[in-house]
């Protein structure tokens, strides 16, 4: 069972977050980090560079946090605004402290930053020790929303 029952936390204060709607080329489950590739949304991984998104729980079909979207359905990637919370998948093994920077690692899961990488998409909002066996969302505030290729 998921810790939280949306991706997007506010505040309430602001307008929800802009989206894009593309086909899924892999299932992907809400909360997880993705970009566009060749029309389709994939989830994220350490090597990604480009525009990243997180993956919105599917209102549309009334699906929840842990219902992932199917390879093909249309799947709804919201812009990571950096004033703005999500609750984002972080990879097993994963041990936060507040501000703790993230980047992606396999599958669209978050994984704690190497040391002066450029590679931050995130910044933890919470402490965590996701010792649970499973990706498990985790309150995050986006960095800048891009992906440089390291140097």
């Amino acid at each position: 069972m998921a810790r939280y029952n949306k991706i997007f936390a506010g505040p309430v204060t602001q307008t929800t977050p802009q989206v894009t709607e593309a086909p899924a080329s892999a299932d992907i489950l809400p909360g997880s980090v993705l970009i566009l590739t060749d029309g389709k949304f994939a989830p994220a991984g350490v090597a990604t560079t480009g525009k990243v998104y997180i993956a919105q729980d599917n209102y549309l079909t009334l699906g929840g946090v842990d219902e992932a979207y199917a390879a093909g359905d249309v799947t709804i990637g919201m812009e990571m605004l950096d004033q703005q919370f999500f609750n984002a998948r972080v990879a097993v093994g994963s041990n936060l402290s507040k501000g703790t920077a993230l980047s992606p690692g396999a599958d669209g899961a978050l994984v704690i930053a190497a040391a002066g990488s450029k590679m931050v998409v995130a910044f933890s909002d919470e402490t965590f020790n996701n010792t649970t066996g499973s990706a498990q969302l985790v309150r995050v505030r986006a960095a800048k929303g891009y992906l440089t290729a390291a140097e």
